[in-house]
C-alpha cells in the first residue's frame, strides 16, 4: 500500500524559527534558528539551563507564543498563517498542555476543570468523559475538590486529566514535576507516560531533568537559544 504525502508528514516542523525581545541594551535574541521535525506518535524532550530559551520554545509550538521569524508546522498547519483566533481554535482541537504550575481555573472544582476544555468543543458527554478520566488518574473520591483543597500532586494529575480528556494529537508539557516533590514526581511523571502510551499521542516535554528526559524516545539540547543536540 502506497502511503500519501499527508501520513508521511510530521506531526511537527520547526523551520528557521527565531525569537528576539527588546531590552535595556538593545535587542535580545532567546532563539536562534531553530530547525527540527518530529513524527507522529513520538516522544521528545527538549533540555537545556535556565533560561536557554526552552519554555520559550515550547510557548511557540503551542502557538502562546509568536516567533520573530520562521513557521511551525502542526499537523500539516502553518499555524502562524492563522490569526489569533485561529491558533486558539487550532489548539482547542488538536493540543493538550501541561503546566508546571497546573493553571486550574480556581473557582472550578476538579471535574469542572476538567471538563471545560469538553465543554469548550460542545462535548454532550463532557461530564461522564471527565468523570471517567478523572477515575483513570486516581482522583474518583475528589471530583468536587477544588484546587486550594488538593495537594501539589493531585492538582497535577487534575492538569493531567484535563490535558488528555480531549484526546489530542499533540501534548505539550513545560517542567510538569518543577513543582512537585521528588516521590509525587515520579508518579507524576509515570502516570503522564503510560497515558500518552495508551492514547498515542505526540509528546513534547520541556524538562531539566535528565532522568525524566531520557525515557523519551530523543532529546534535544537548547544552549543560548540555539539548538546544540539532536
Amino acid at each position: 500500500m502506497t502511503l500519501s504525502n499527508s501520513a508521511l508528514a510530521p506531526s511537527i516542523e520547526v523551520q528557521h524559527l527565531s525569537k528576539r525581545v527588546a531590552d535595556a541594551t538593545g535587542e535580545l535574541t532567546i532563539l536562534n534558528e531553530i530547525n527540527f521535525t518530529v513524527q507522529a506518535g513520538e516522544t521528545l524532550a527538549i533540555v537545556g539551563a535556565s533560561g536557554s530559551g526552552k519554555s520559550t520554545l515550547l510557548g511557540i509550538l503551542a502557538g502562546l507564543d509568536t516567533p520573530t521569524t520562521g513557521k511551525v508546522i502542526l499537523d500539516g498547519v502553518d499555524i502562524f498563517a492563522l490569526d489569533e483566533d485561529g491558533r486558539a481554535g487550532f489548539r482547542k482541537e488538536k493540543l493538550g498542555f501541561v503546566f508546571q504550575s497546573f493553571q486550574l481555573l480556581a473557582h472550578l472544582n476538579a471535574l469542572e476543570n476538567v471538563m471545560l476544555p469538553l465543554e469548550l468543543r460542545g462535548d454532550k458527554s463532557a461530564r461522564e468523559k471527565s468523570e471517567a478520566m478523572l477515575d483513570r488518574v486516581g482522583l474518583s473520591t475528589r471530583l468536587r475538590h477544588y484546587p486550594k483543597y488538593l495537594s501539589g500532586g493531585e492538582q497535577q494529575r487534575v492538569a493531567l486529566a484535563r490535558a488528555f480528556v480531549t484526546e489530542p494529537p499533540l501534548l505539550f508539557a513545560d517542567e510538569p514535576t518543577g513543582s512537585l516533590d521528588a516521590t509525587t514526581g515520579e508518579s507524576v511523571i509515570q502516570l503522564m507516560f503510560h497515558l500518552n502510551r495508551e492514547r498515542g499521542s505526540t509528546l513534547i516535554l520541556v524538562t531539566h531533568d535528565l532522568s525524566i528526559a531520557s525515557r523519551c524516545g530523543r532529546t534535544l539540547t537548547i544552549a543560548g537559544g540555539r539548538l546544540v543536540k539532536e
